[in-house]
């Protein structure tokens, strides 16, 4: 084989897989931006996709559908979305940069230290709204570096910081308990409430700050994504193609805790959707694995998809890590079977 026909089948094989790129991460656009106009158009008063797009662009103009859709619907759906996003990149930088697929920051205590701040300053200082947020974000900051420097052992091995992370996660939730067993009745339901995860309970402020972080982090995250790549064939491999391991880990690592940060502030710890997304996507893409947009996509959709089963699809309205602990259950399980069967799973 020449080495020209070698060129030649490299060529074809990065155009494939760029299609590929391209047209799943367009047919998830398109679904994404679906969900997201159903979700104004269902509700107690129906509207159809052309009232909702026309209120949207402000080409049509009738205050009561506004009302209906800007000021009742959109911050709910707005919620989902960014929420959503910020999970499927969070996920699926931890389980490749950890090159494990059980590597969720759901799992290895990051959400766990927001929830014990969240709910520690509910109980113990009796702060509400947007404070809530600010003891989650710094309860998720706290935990990465805690994480980070108990894992450290010259460098940042996946496997040590996994089990390290599931063990700060058990400490966490027995915290989360005991802060619990403390609260008055009004309290330990606002707490519970909290915990379970919503993407209703956020408030402009929070949701403001969510979508300000993803503007800035999301191309930051799709920029590092050639990183994240190099860094998952090893760290001495990635060194010779010119990449610093461990700076490039670090910012990874920053970026991911800071975008799940702002979006368990935002709508509280829901579960799962940040351990589904990576896999989904890389299943949608092939041989392309990896892609951070396509996976924060997924993330858009499932959530999307969640609030409206547990808003509008249920005898009862329920809380959306309510459907997303329901649906992300099996699926863990199946996970750690095939992962036990296959030796991947650490």
């Amino acid at each position: 084989m020449t080495l020209s026909t070698v060129a030649n089948a490299v060529s074809v094989t990065r155009r494939r897989r760029t299609t590929r790129v391209v047209v799943v991460t367009g047919g998830l656009t398109s679904v994404v931006a679906v969900l997201f106009v159903v979700t104004m158009m269902v509700g107690s008063f129906r509207l159809s996709a052309g009232e909702v797009i026309g209120s949207l662009l402000g080409t049509i103009d009738d205050p009561s559908l506004d009302f209906v859709v800007l000021g009742l619907r959109l911050p709910t759906a707005a919620t989902a979305l960014t929420v959503g996003l910020a999970l499927g990149v969070s996920g699926t930088i931890f389980q490749h940069l950890l090159r494990n697929p059980l590597a969720s920051p759901d799992f290895v205590g990051i959400s766990s230290g927001a929830g014990l701040a969240a709910v520690s300053g509910i109980v113990l200082l009796k702060v509400t709204g947007l404070a809530v947020a600010g003891f989650a974000l710094g309860g998720a900051t706290v935990a990465a570096l805690l994480m980070y420097v108990l894992a450290w052992r010259d460098g940042v091995s996946g496997y040590r910081f996994i089990l390290i992370g599931i063990g700060v996660a058990a400490f966490f939730d027995g915290l989360i308990g005991f802060v619990l067993s403390r609260a008055q009745l009004y309290e330990a339901r606002q707490a519970m409430h909290w915990l379970t995860g919503s993407v209703g309970q956020a408030s402009g402020t929070e949701l403001r700050l969510l979508l300000g972080g993803l503007v800035v982090l999301l191309p930051l995250a799709v920029l590092l994504q050639r990183q994240l790549r190099l860094l998952e064939l090893g760290d001495d491999t990635a060194r010779s193609l010119g990449v610093s391991a461990e700076l490039a880990r670090a910012a990874l690592l920053g970026t991911a805790v800071i975008i799940l940060a702002l979006a368990v502030a935002a709508a509280g710890p829901i579960l799962f959707v940040a351990l589904v997304a990576g896999p989904i996507a890389n299943r949608l893409l092939g041989p392309a694995t990896g892609s951070v947009l396509a996976a924060a996509l997924v993330g858009a959709a499932l959530l999307l998809t969640a609030d409206l089963v547990a808003v509008h699809l249920l005898p009862t309205a329920l809380p959306t890590g309510v459907v997303t602990g329901a649906v992300g259950a099996p699926y863990l399980l199946c996970l750690l079977a095939t992962t036990n069967r296959q030796g991947t799973g650490g």
